[in-house]
């Protein structure tokens, strides 16, 4: 998040080329100041049997680029105007870019902070405008970094903050994203509303606490197409750091499927082990989620879990299963190579969690229909990947992905097939 990088203690130090773009002093007191920054992304795709034969694309290398530039004007410690702006790009894939590929050029975010209270121990701020939104662990509202397209809302939000606890409320509206250049569309109405907190208990659980609503006029599962009105409450147990580390969350989603009732819910547990004093750092986990789907298709009710924003990694990178009707058990483990590389290796288990319903992407799309079949396997994903930070600026991501068909893919598909996925990205961030 660009927006929380925070430069102001360049002040003091003695100015070079990057130090005045990071901080570039507009008072003499240094309370007003400027920042700038950018970065750069290539990445290329190479998939094999992406659709595992549905669709018969077969092999499907392409390019995804992506590029913004961002400036932060800091006003007296009480106002503070932001601007980003973004351009993707996609080329070379066989059937055209996915909806998370390609945005021409759009404004990613513009808004002013405005602090009500500022004190060392709190502060109370109202932010207006376009912004990115990214909270907990990202299985509900994340700002989406995996993906070309990063996520967006116009809205406004309310930010209390103390050292060990802080809470938001917002109430937002998601665009329609266009291809082309400034060619977005609002939605023009609220369509997500929430309040999410999070409290800081040092040498013990961390908790937080949220209510997210979403309203949509068309949203599709194997029950079949309606309008949205939806409602999930949660929390979330979560400590990171050294030695035992643990992600434990819950929620429960309730509301209206066009004339249906929603009762949905979800369940994740997380646990770990990171060696601090071994060599490497190395680290052991463990994840388990259940994540409802509908009990009954065609009785117009809906148990379907709606992931709402997703995070697109969170069952590895460039996942093949969104996070419904799923359960999933996903060990991996971590290792440090040297200072500047950081290795991982996952297998994904998935299943069906309701025989009457399909399976869903990424982002919680509708997939493919389950209903006809009884099997559950839908398949198991196995992952290595690679992270080398050459420097401060500069990083190289490579992935290698192998997922192997279960019993459901070979039972819905004409001629199933195993799918490969490698990827290669290299970043640039200033």
């Amino acid at each position: 998040m660009r927006f929380d990088e925070d430069y102001s203690n360049f002040s003091d130090s003695t100015p070079h080329l990057y130090r005045k773009i990071k901080y570039h002093r507009l008072s003499k007191d240094g309370n007003t100041y400027a920042s700038f920054g950018g970065s750069a992304r290539l990445e290329y795709v190479d998939f094999n049997n992406e659709d595992w034969g549905r669709l018969g694309i077969g092999h499907n290398g392409f390019l995804l680029q992506r590029y913004d530039l961002h400036a932060d004007l800091h006003l007296q410690n009480s106002f503070r105007f932001f601007t980003q702006i973004r351009s993707a790009w996609e080329s070379g894939r066989k059937n055209g870019p996915r909806p998370i590929d390609e945005d021409h050029l759009n404004i990613q975010q513009l808004f002013f902070d405005t602090k009500v209270i500022n004190r060392n121990d709190q502060t109370l701020t109202i932010r207006a405008g376009r912004q990115e939104l990214d909270y907990g662990s990202g299985r509900l509202i994340s700002v989406r970094e995996g993906p070309n397209l990063r996520l967006y809302f116009d809205g406004a939000k309310l930010m209390y903050t103390t050292p060990k606890w802080s809470i938001d409320g917002f109430v937002m509206m998601a665009d329609t994203i266009n291809t082309g250049v400034f060619d977005n569309k609002s939605s023009k109405e609220v369509n997500l509303w929430g309040v999410y907190s999070k409290t800081i208990f040092p040498a013990f659980p961390n908790v937080d606490l949220y209510y997210i609503g979403i309203k949509r006029n068309l949203s599709v599962f194997e029950e079949g197409p309606g309008r949205e009105l939806r409602h999930t409450i949660g929390t979330r147990i979560w400590r990171y750091g050294g030695g035992f580390i643990y992600n434990f969350e819950g929620a429960y989603q309730f509301g209206s499927f066009g004339n249906g009732r929603i009762s949905a819910w979800t369940a994740s547990v997380e646990a770990g082990y990171l060696f601090e004093d071994v060599s490497g750092k190395p680290s052991i986990n463990l994840r388990n989620d259940y994540i409802s789907g509908d009990r009954h298709k065609g009785d117009g009710n809906l148990q379907s879990f709606n992931p709402i924003y997703p995070k697109g990694g969170y069952f590895g990178f460039s996942p093949q299963i969104g996070p419904v009707n799923l359960i999933d058990l996903h060990p991996y483990a971590t290792i440090n190579i040297g200072r500047k590389m950081l290795a991982q290796a996952d297998i994904v288990l998935n299943w069906r969690y309701s025989l009457q319903d399909g399976i869903y992407r990424p982002g919680g799309g509708f997939n493919l229909p389950g209903a006809t079949s009884r099997e559950r396997h839908i398949g198991t994903a196995y992952l290595a990947s690679i992270v080398y930070s050459m420097n401060t600026y500069m990083s190289l991501n490579c992935g290698l992905q192998y997922f192997k068909t279960g019993a459901f893919i070979r039972d819905m598909t004409a001629s199933p097939k195993d799918g490969l996925f490698i990827n290669t990205r290299l970043s640039f961030k200033f």
